[in-house]
């Protein structure tokens, strides 16, 4: 990659990521060209050049959300030992995130659907594709769990999948509307009592 190729790479990484912190913030629709070329001192063209539209770079938005949150979750999970330890290192690590990164910035899985619930179009679909894939991810891993003979045959992995969603969106509405100090405590604590109702 040449040094021009390089900066442009970078550049687009910059807007990116500044686009992510505004829709974090204070949403999806917020992301403007010139809202995220004032926050890093680019022409709106000079954006533009870059990523292209609005809508791409809203599009962009969610798959770098995705990247990161996939890249802080379930990569390092997956040098866990297949069955309960890998899903308990999933959730585990999830909720560190939640307490770590979106007590802070927010998490665009749960405020994008919020955001985007009622709407049609390609920018929902595109979170919508996003959140089933995670969750896919993590029905898999309740499903190895179940075939090490770690959880109960008759365990229903969308049912536990849904359950432990839930926890997560309990977790960041209590990290960061009530600010809870023990949110993440409270969170990991009902997690093992559901998982004991689970467990073989």
């Amino acid at each position: 990659m040449d040094a021009k190729t390089q900066k442009s790479e970078m550049t687009r990484a910059a807007i990116v990521g500044a686009a992510l912190d505004l829709a974090a913030s204070d949403g999806l629709e917020a992301i403007t060209l010139q809202a995220v070329a004032d926050r890093i001192g680019l022409s709106k063209s000079g954006v533009f050049s870059r990523v292209g539209s609005r809508e791409a770079l809203q599009k962009a938005v969610i798959e770098e959300f995705g990247r990161r949150f996939v890249g802080d979750v379930f990569v390092p999970a997956m040098q866990t030992q297949k069955g309960l330890p890998r899903l308990n290192e999933v959730v585990r690590r999830w909720f560190i995130r939640l307490r770590n990164v979106e007590a802070h910035k927010g998490c665009l899985y749960t405020s994008g659907a919020f955001e985007l619930d009622d709407r049609e179009g390609e920018l929902r679909d595109l979170l919508l594709s996003e959140v089933t894939r995670w969750r896919a991810a993590l029905r898999r891993t309740v499903l190895q769990a179940v075939e090490a003979g770690h959880l109960r045959p008759d365990t229903d992995p969308e049912q536990l999948v849904g359950e432990i969603n839930s926890l997560a969106i309990g977790l960041v509405h209590d990290v960061r509307f009530m600010r809870d100090p023990r949110a993440t405590e409270r969170a990991q604590a009902t997690w093992e009592r559901l998982l004991r109702t689970y467990q073989a």
